[in-house]
């Protein structure tokens, strides 16, 4: 473990617990008039239903290549205002050097399955 890991707040497993995580298929991605950022993804959580996400990922990521795929999203996280819409989750991604890298499955699963 990094001396930086050990700086890091530590959270009561009860904390993580209340985190819900699940899987998604994007449906749509599109840019966002006006950001040079943010990409809209319209993503299918099976029978948790549909959700509109905005996501900081567009430096990295065409909306074309994320059509299709499925990825790990918050979907507990309070609803966010950005650019006039309503985000209602967040994908999950992680920070390599100057940029992210979206958590994608290696095999594809049933929308709406929880992660742990």
């Amino acid at each position: 473990m990094s001396s930086d890991a050990s700086q890091e707040p530590q959270i009561k497993f009860d904390d993580f617990t209340k985190v819900d995580m699940k899987v998604g298929t994007v449906l749509s991605a599109e840019n966002i008039m006006g950001s040079e950022k943010l990409l809209k993804l319209e993503v299918d959580f099976g029978s948790f239903g549909k959700r509109q996400i905005l996501s900081g990922i567009k430096e990295w990521y065409k909306p074309k290549s994320l059509v299709g795929k499925q990825f790990a999203f918050v979907v507990n996280i309070e609803p966010r205002k950005m650019m006039g819409l309503e985000s209602q989750g967040m994908i999950l991604a992680a920070d390599s050097d100057d940029s992210a890298v979206l958590l994608v499955l290696k095999k594809k699963i049933k929308n709406g399955t929880s992660v742990r």
